[in-house]
């Protein structure tokens, strides 16, 4: 197995687990995710997306592409995060559904940016 091949389901596997698991929390997601200062119309949308993208990481399908979809994704979810903490509000992170329910912080940056190097590694080596 690759680097690539390697980091590219790594990836896919958090996906697929995000979620998964934000299906499970019903709807609880949905109020999860406004808090962290989602809009209303995506929530629903996001658990199915990560389920998708995080498939076509582990398949290997269009590694490339689904690798820098990923890489947009973790920015965008970074950026909410960034958001509140600069305004000092620590919500749920909700990130993987019931299983992260300990308050926004620095360190689920840290776990993105480990995220968004493995999706370059799937994406360019």
């Amino acid at each position: 197995m690759t680097l690539a091949v390697a980091a590219s389901i790594i990836v896919g596997a958090a996906f697929l687990l995000a979620g998964g698991a934000k299906l499970a929390a019903g709807k609880a997601w949905p109020a999860q995710a406004r808090a962290l200062g989602a809009p209303a119309a995506v929530a629903p949308v996001v658990p199915w997306f990560e389920i998708v993208l995080g498939a076509l990481l582990c398949a290997q399908i269009a590694r490339t592409v689904a690798a820098l979809v990923a890489v947009a994704v973790l920015l965008v979810f970074s950026a909410l995060i960034v958001t509140q903490l600069l305004r000092g509000r620590r919500p749920p992170c909700s990130c993987f559904g019931s299983w992260s329910a300990r308050p926004i912080g620095w360190r689920h940056l840290l776990r993105n940016a480990v995220l968004i190097a493995l999706a370059l590694v799937a994406a360019f080596a």
